[in-house]
């Protein structure tokens, strides 16, 4: 049975040295996981929602969610690895863990945005969250 990894991916640096330390990892590796690139689009707020049609809302969130995967689409491909890549909508930590179980992923992978316990746990950092909602690994690569 192979692995699956998700590697939740936002566009950021941040996000894709994530994509990186997990295309270095792998390297040679005769057996290689399934890779799931995530991102996660917030959804809009329902006051600007409800005068949108809602295949206008739909393509405003597959069209963002496409860019912020582009890059790293492009890194895992350009490194001979095959990924699959979708866009979700809802809350970023909660989309996360719940795509991953669904997928059965063995792994999810972050990339930490560097500020700090005390500011992580202000600004309610999504990796903060996702290590709290799951019992999978979490590799977190700053």
């Amino acid at each position: 049975m192979s692995a699956t990894w998700l590697i939740a991916v936002d566009g950021s640096a941040h996000a894709l040295r994530a994509v990186d330390h997990v295309i270095r990892e792998l390297g040679s590796n005769v057996v290689r996981p399934k890779i799931q690139l995530v991102n996660v689009q917030a959804p809009l707020p329902s006051d600007v929602s409800r005068f949108l049609d809602s295949s206008v809302i739909r393509d405003y969130h597959s069209d963002a969610g496409d860019a912020a995967l582009a890059e790293a689409i492009t890194r895992v491909e350009a490194a001979g690895l095959a990924c699959s890549h979708h866009v979700l909508v809802g809350e970023p930590a909660q989309t996360i863990v719940q795509f991953a179980r669904e997928q059965k992923c063995n792994l999810i992978v972050l990339g930490a945005r560097g500020r700090g316990s005390v500011a992580g746990i202000l600004l309610g950092s999504v990796t903060s969250r996702v290590i709290h909602l799951t019992d999978l690994p979490v590799l977190v690569v700053k």
